[in-house]
């Protein structure tokens, strides 16, 4: 080796370990960002749910433990309209015979037969974004019936009365569910349309396939944030939801100038119903729908509440989303091979740090649950 060509190989070991650096760099950063992506889809989950329940404690003070199974009602919305648009009718093919050669029994669905193969396929295949238009109305109704004919009984009880009576239902709500639709979850599948995956690393300038994110994912989350702006544009820009934001500050004063805020806070909690009910609609693509799922989803959408503030509609977004990143992050399995176990608990841990600094949660209100 000449003195002449050591210069050169440092200068290429140099090239070869910055190079292997920028890799490691690169790949370090489309994890953060996926794990941010899984976040996002999980946390509108949350968020979703968790507005619900902060609509129905802000307005009503009722603590609902049942909100969970509203977010199941949901998506077995979703699974009843898709059984429904592939009922069948069964018809003889003497084109095609089976292997005893008798005329083979051919299934077309209802639809397809009533509006072409193109039509009819197509509406089979859009069953579940479908499926919001069969959801609102009956999660709105629902929620209603809910309201006067259980928990409006309850508006002066303890909490703890109410945690008792709505946790009950739940279980009650679960169980028919699981008498009609069985126990085992049952596959839902997004339109065809959205059922790939989306290169989103090229998007951001990163090599070919180092973020590959399923589409319907980024479907959920635009959704969730449509749904979320709604609700906040309609408390926060229509005289309705003006008069719904004072009774949550003063029922008193605003009952005293003749308005029904009673009534008002009723279709609070149809709205409330409403949007656990399309996030779960929404959701069985991503989770196939089971009869327990509600409960899954209920007890950390209430971590979400507690940490988010009780009472703050903001705050139960922020925290959701926030919650939904951290839990991702600890999914990895870099992380769990450090912490075993640490994906199950992050959220409680987050949620005892906050607490403890923040008594009243991120936004929470002074003097609410605080007698």
């Amino acid at each position: 080796m000449t003195e002449q060509t050591c210069p050169v190989i440092l200068a290429y070991a140099l090239v070869l370990v910055g190079t292997g650096a920028s890799h490691r760099m690169a790949g370090t950063m489309d994890a953060i960002i996926l794990q941010i992506l899984n976040g996002l889809d999980k946390g509108a989950a949350y968020a979703l749910i968790a507005l619900g329940l902060t609509l129905i404690f802000g307005t009503l003070g009722v603590v609902n433990f049942a909100h969970g199974a509203l977010f199941m009602i949901g998506a077995f919305c979703a699974v009843a309209l898709q059984a429904l648009f592939n009922a069948s009718t069964v018809t003889l093919d003497p084109t095609k015979l089976d292997f005893l050669g008798n005329p083979a029994k051919v299934e077309t669905p209802y639809l397809v037969s009533w509006f072409g193969p193109e039509m009819g396929a197509s509406i089979i295949d859009w069953s579940v974004p479908l499926a919001i238009l069969f959801a609102f109305p009956i999660m709105v109704i629902f929620g209603f019936v809910l309201e006067r004919g259980l928990i409006k009984h309850f508006y002066k009880r303890p909490h703890a009365d109410q945690i008792l009576v709505t946790f009950g239902l739940a279980i009650v709500l679960q169980e028919i569910v699981k008498y009609f639709f069985g126990a085992n979850p049952i596959p839902t599948s997004a339109p065809d349309v959205f059922r790939g995956s989306l290169d989103f690393g090229v998007w951001l300038g990163f090599e070919a396939n180092a973020i590959i994110y399923p589409y319907w994912r980024l479907v959920y989350f635009a959704f969730a944030a449509l749904l979320i702006a709604s609700v906040f544009g309609f408390l926060q820009f229509t005289t309705f939801g003006m008069v719904v934001r004072a009774g949550m500050a003063d029922r008193e004063t605003v009952g005293l100038l003749g308005i029904d805020i009673d009534k008002r806070f009723t279709l609070i909690f149809g709205l409330a119903a409403a949007v656990a009910g399309l996030a779960g609609v929404m959701y069985t693509p991503i989770l196939s729908p089971n009869y327990h799922m509600g409960m899954d989803f209920l007890v950390l959408s209430f971590v979400v509440v507690v940490v988010g503030g009780m009472g703050s509609l903001p705050g139960a977004v922020l925290a959701g989303f926030l919650l939904g990143i951290l839990q991702s992050f600890a999914s990895m399995n870099e992380v769990k091979s450090l912490i075993p176990g640490i994906d199950q608990i992050i959220i409680y841990l987050v949620a005892i740090i906050i607490l403890l600094s923040r008594p009243r949660g991120l936004m929470g209100r002074k003097g609410v649950m605080e007698e």
